[in-house]
């Protein structure tokens, strides 16, 4: 099991409860502001979030390679792995959504349509496109794997700070809302949002 913790990618062996930890090159608190998501890569390879930077690891050698994102403080912060086989992820700060190549590491970024939506988690949905959460924009957001197009979803409650995002066994998305305690679902077919309450 591979993990980040702040400014090391953190390897957990079930077998023998031992933790082996890898640092990033050139990195401290004064020059990193850390990890914070992971997600393995079609290429074998375990790749992640930085500051202003996207890296991938490799599981047998633990050789870390780190990829400059073009706009400068851009706040990555989800990363998932898309059906294309390249890597999707956010960039809150610069309210785009980076593809960066597993092969080349070339990246390239799509402009969020709503202002200051501030993206944080991204996953892979039954449909074939990305789907992520927009924490200012209180909407989600779809982005084709194919076309780079976007289309946003506004969630019914407001200021419901809409923070991480899975796909469900029944073929929609789920979500957190991290301001009012709510789970919510959305229709990968049709876009309709449906909230829980969860219980105190």
């Amino acid at each position: 099991m591979w993990f980040p913790i702040v400014y090391n990618i953190g390897e957990f062996s079930p077998e023998s409860g031992t933790i082996t930890t890898y640092g990033l090159p050139n990195s401290s608190p004064n020059t990193s502001d850390g990890l914070v998501d992971i997600t393995p890569g079609s290429d074998g390879n375990l790749w992640f979030t930085e500051r202003n930077k996207i890296g991938k690891i490799s599981p047998l050698t633990g050789q870390i390679t780190e990829y400059n994102i073009p706009i400068a403080n851009a706040g990555p912060k989800g990363i998932t792995n898309g059906p294309d086989g390249n890597l999707r992820f956010t960039e809150a700060n610069a309210n785009q959504i980076g593809k960066i190549s597993s092969q080349t590491g070339k990246i390239t970024e799509y402009n969020i349509p709503a202002n200051d939506s501030y993206p944080v988690r991204i996953t892979a949905g039954p449909d074939g496109n990305l789907w992520f959460t927009e924490q200012n924009g209180d909407q989600i957001g779809k982005i084709s794997s194919q076309t780079g197009q976007i289309i946003e979803y506004s969630i019914p409650t407001a200021n419901a700070g809409p923070f991480d995002i899975t796909s469900g066994p029944d073929g929609d998305l789920w979500f957190t809302e991290e301001n009012i305690n709510n789970i919510g679902k959305i229709s990968a077919a049709t876009g309709v949002i449906t909230e829980y309450p969860v219980g105190n």
